[in-house]
């Protein structure tokens, strides 16, 4: 059973805060704000679904526990990159590479 921290935060059974009855994490809305830097009413134009109610709960909810989930955000673009790191240059980046249409990552060679 879900634990229920206001009427639109529940957890999963790892602790992870969602959006109650729907499959939107709390960190979600809150990298819209941070990325895109979109208020609750865009938030809301992009994801129709959510109520502004349910929003300003998940915002409420990622201030109120910031330095935990800007950690975990932090720890995400880690695994990424690190992902993008193992796989290296796609096939077509290689290609575009070698006729000259792609920069180097590693600046002029």
């Amino acid at each position: 059973m879900a634990i229920t921290a206001s009427p639109h935060i529940e957890f999963d059974s790892q602790g992870v805060p969602y959006v109650a009855a729907t499959q939107i994490k709390v960190i979600e809305i809150a990298l819209d704000r941070l990325a895109h830097h979109w208020d609750a009413d865009e938030i809301q134009r992009q994801h129709p679904h959510l109520s502004l109610a349910q929003i300003y709960s998940a915002l409420a909810y990622y201030y109120d526990h910031q330095a935990e989930m800007d950690e975990e955000i932090e720890e995400q673009l880690k695994r990424v990159e690190k992902i993008r790191d193992d796989l290296g240059p796609s096939p077509i980046q290689q290609k575009l590479r070698a006729k000259g249409l792609l920069p180097s990552p590693w600046g002029s060679t």
